[in-house]
């Protein structure tokens, strides 16, 4: 059984930097892909980055490219969120997700079933 927690959310002012985590759990071969998603009051949830496992590939949403970045720690078991010059664009509940394959870029919600309950970021001006 996958599990997936976020930690590391939190209030920053724009400009800012925080790091999310996400200390995934259960087999590694049912995690082949991992990303992160937000979902914003009265908007729906949104694709922000995936990585594919094995080889490392990364997509990001337009939204963000540039500015954070994902990456995974395979000893510690944990996919992080680098989010840098964070604006109040970027205010939302940030989830992590695991499949078993990235479909196309990785960054549809529909085609991951594991999820985890969410860190909140706060960006204000």
């Amino acid at each position: 059984q996958v599990q997936v927690a976020e930690s590391g959310g939190g209030s920053v002012q724009a400009g800012g930097s925080l790091r999310l985590s996400c200390t995934a759990s259960g087999p590694s071969h049912r995690r082949n892909c991992m990303a992160w998603f937000r979902q914003a009051p009265g908007k729906e949830r949104e694709g922000v980055a995936s990585l594919f496992t094995a080889n490392g590939n990364t997509n990001y949403a337009d939204s963000v490219k540039g500015r954070f970045a994902i990456s995974q720690d395979n000893v510690k078991n944990t996919l992080y969120l680098q989010m840098n010059s964070l604006n109040v664009e970027d205010r939302a509940m940030y989830y992590c997700a695991a499949a078993l394959i990235c479909v196309r870029d990785g960054l549809d919600t529909g085609t991951f079933g594991i999820w985890g309950q969410g860190t909140q970021v706060t960006v204000f001006s």
